[in-house]
């Protein structure tokens, strides 16, 4: 009972922390106090876009990840997908249920499918490690190769969100135009050639359609987005040896590069959440969002989504794709259990649409995360002991 209540401490912690941080930015964006207004709130999150998110990933990857740990981890890119593609899915059948408005929809598909990699496993997996007589054996050992596990995951869920969620969003807030059909012509048989030729189509020939009109919707541009270069740039200095030795440690020569690094990059996830508390705000007073658009992305992320998450990595240690490490197999497992990534709520302040409803959702989700986040992990880590 005792370990139990202590787990239940040590995994509600982090999400305490978000909550606190998000009442201070609610409370800086009050009409009476003013620092955090709209202009504020957007200039703001251009710093976490170009400097402060960017320095994280790169400064948490580059300093615990090398090339023998990135081809034991062979895995994680690959299960990191599949959260994104399984909640997405997940996300599109809570759209279907709920009928929330279009401008909504990619929202709510983008709160199912990102979740959190970053900072709630950066704070989760070390303080669980630091457990005496903890489940994965010595604290130093387990807080370092778990740092390097979520340093990946952190990466991967960058770089995911900025290619596929970012612009999963995109096409999902900009509706396809349809082709006229015959119906719409104003003379009944005297429509233009163009349009009957339209609808003598084959089947093949307006799917390649489709695609292509999905295809210029899609911003490609995002694929270099600054979190993502910031990944491949913290990828070679950790596999290149020469470059690691010169760059990273305490006796670098040109260590202070990756101290200034990590010294931005700690103004991620403080930058995020108050921004996140200032969208609250203006969220609680005019917000389209329906309850039962909420209840949906909870049953998504928190239910469904972790089911799927056991039943996907304990496949893939029954098929040897992965190795026995309970701590490997735990952060795996931790990535579907999280609640939404806070970049939801950039991603809508660079979109300018639903950033109230995203703060509400993030409200919801985060404030359930704390029994998520304890009755998950306990169950991960009966099942890989």
């Amino acid at each position: 009972m005792m370990k139990l209540l202590h787990l239940f401490i040590t995994s509600s912690k982090p999400v305490v922390e978000i909550l606190l941080i998000t009442i201070v930015g609610f409370y800086m964006a009050l009409d009476g106090v003013n620092l955090l207004g709209q202009d504020a709130r957007k200039y703001l999150n251009k710093i976490v876009f170009y400097a402060f998110s960017p320095s994280l990933i790169g400064s948490r990857l580059a300093d615990s990840v090398t090339y023998e740990s990135l081809v034991k981890m062979w895995f994680m890119p690959v299960n990191v997908l599949l959260t994104f593609v399984i909640g997405s899915l997940l996300g599109w059948i809570v759209i279907v249920v709920t009928k929330p408005p279009s401008h909504l929809r990619g929202l709510i598909v983008g709160c199912c499918a990102a979740g959190n990699l970053g900072n709630m496993p950066l704070i989760i997996v070390p303080a669980i490690c630091k457990q005496r007589e903890g489940p994965f054996g010595d604290p130093e050992n387990c807080q370092k190769y778990g740092l390097g596990y979520v340093a990946l995951s952190m990466a991967m869920g960058s770089v995911y969100i900025w290619t596929y969620v970012y612009n999963l969003m995109r096409v999902l807030n900009s509706p396809i135009q349809t082709q006229p059909s015959i119906e719409s012509c104003k003379v009944p048989l005297i429509c233009s050639k163009e349009e009957e030729d339209n609808q003598k189509v084959g089947r093949w020939d307006k799917v390649k359609r489709r695609i292509v009109s999905l295809s210029e919707k899609v911003n490609l541009s995002t694929i270099f987005a600054p979190s993502t270069i910031a990944a491949m740039i913290a990828l070679v200095i950790g596999l290149i040896t020469p470059l690691r030795k010169l760059i990273i440690g305490n006796s670098a020569p040109l260590g202070v590069l990756q101290d200034s690094v990590t010294l931005v990059g700690d103004g991620a996830i403080p930058a995020m959440t108050l921004i996140i508390g200032g969208n609250l705000l203006k969220g609680m007073r005019s917000s389209g969002i329906k309850k039962s658009s909420i209840i949906g992305v909870l049953i998504a992320r928190y239910i469904l989504l972790p089911i799927s998450g056991v039943l996907i990595v304990r496949g893939a240690y029954k098929l040897d794709l992965i190795t026995s490490e309970p701590l490997y197999q735990f952060v795996l497992l931790i990535q579907y259990a999280v609640p939404p990534a806070m970049n939801l709520g950039t991603i809508t302040q660079l979109f300018g649409a639903g950033e109230s409803e995203c703060s509400v959702i993030l409200l919801w989700t985060y404030a359930f995360a704390s029994v998520s986040l304890t009755a998950w992990p306990t169950f991960f880590m009966w099942l890989v002991a």
